[in-house]
């Protein structure tokens, strides 16, 4: 679902084919050698820009190594999961606007980035969620802070499956961002030739995210030249980069993230926002539910998959409405001017609202 390879393929799959766009990937370069010269239109850019610090979190009892990308001091944890062959550095952009509202963590998932794992492949639902508890715990400990949880395809299934186990003491909200399940289950039959039908390897850093600007899987250059590193890895064999996210390898656990996905979504006991870049892609239950006014959804115009690396700006500005409109941390976030929710949404629903 999503250009990213693993929850993310099949949707902006689909998403390709409604624009009669070719099949791309957001699938980038993870350098550690030298790139050939190219314009510097494409080169890439520092995460240090955009986040203050990295991370490694080591899990006890394991060889499991996560990576994770930190901003800001204060305020709620807006605790970012990208989509499948994506990164963490897929928030950064947007990253850089929400801490001055917020903190932000953005995770490197199990097979991706720079996080390592004893099993790479073990992509299961069960196996990401527990992943992220237990990255959660070695942060935080017994008292986490309030939390977002922010998850773009794959990790929008994720984070939706962490808020419906109703096990996070501190969650305070959840945003999904371009993922539904009608459309990611029916396009799953499709993911293996969308994998196969993109491009295999790169000579340099420069020429993925040339790639992937140019074949539209992300529209925003600076956002890419920071995202597309982290998303390959370096093939001394094939003396090129290779995708560092097997995702091909990984079938058995796609239908896994998306079954059942709109009624744990609707079913999250806490305020949600769904942010789509297509109008025709809420299924049956979610249609029901957004005019029941169980969740905030806004569809984001002009946009690709990776709405938040295409406009970054505008997705800070959604999520830190969003955590203002809901009170969300120990005093909220002041925003001037913006409308306080009624006492009915004090139980965790915030109205529907739709934007063109």
């Amino acid at each position: 679902m999503d250009s990213s390879k693993l929850g993310s393929v099949p949707e902006e799959e689909q998403h390709r084919k409604e624009s009669n766009k070719p099949v791309v990937s957001a699938f980038a370069s993870l350098p550690d050698r030298r790139p050939t010269k190219s314009s510097e239109k494409y080169s890439p850019l520092d995460w240090s820009g955009f986040f203050d610090r990295e991370e490694d979190v080591c899990i006890p009892d394991s060889n499991d190594v996560f990576h994770l990308y930190m901003a800001g001091t204060e305020g709620p944890v807006v605790f970012c999961l990208h989509g499948g062959g994506y990164s963490g550095l897929s928030f950064a952009l947007s990253a850089s606007k929400i801490k001055e509202k917020a903190r932000v963590v953005a995770m490197d998932l199990r097979g991706h980035g720079k996080s390592s794992t004893e099993n790479d492949l073990d992509l299961s639902i069960e196996t990401m969620c527990n992943d992220v508890f237990a990255v959660l715990k070695a942060l935080y400990g017994d008292s986490p802070p309030a939390i977002v949880l922010a998850g773009h395809s794959m990790g929008g299934s994720v984070a939706v499956h962490i808020a419906a186990k109703k096990t996070l003491r501190s969650l305070a909200g959840l945003v999904v961002v371009d993922v539904v399940e009608g459309t990611a289950m029916a396009s799953l039959v499709h993911m293996q030739k969308i994998l196969s039908g993109r491009m295999q390897h790169f000579s340099s850093i420069e020429k993925a995210i040339e790639w992937s600007v140019r074949g539209g899987s992300l529209r925003n250059i600076d956002s890419a030249r920071v995202s597309i590193p982290t998303t390959l890895k370096y093939d001394d064999s094939k003396n090129c980069y290779v995708y560092r996210a097997r995702l091909e390898e990984t079938e058995q656990y796609w239908r896994g993230w998306y079954e059942g996905l709109s009624e744990k979504f609707l079913s999250s006991p806490v305020p949600k926002l769904l942010l789509l870049a297509g109008t025709d892609r809420l299924d049956r239950a979610l249609t029901i539910g957004q005019m029941q006014g169980k969740f905030q959804m806004v569809v984001v115009r002009h946009t690709g998959h990776a709405i938040q690396e295409d406009v970054p700006d505008e997705f800070a500005i959604l999520i830190i409405n969003f955590i203002s409109r809901n009170r969300i941390g120990p005093h909220g976030v002041e925003i001037p001017g913006l409308a306080r929710p009624k006492p009915a949404q004090a139980q965790g629903q915030s109205p529907a609202q739709t934007k063109s």
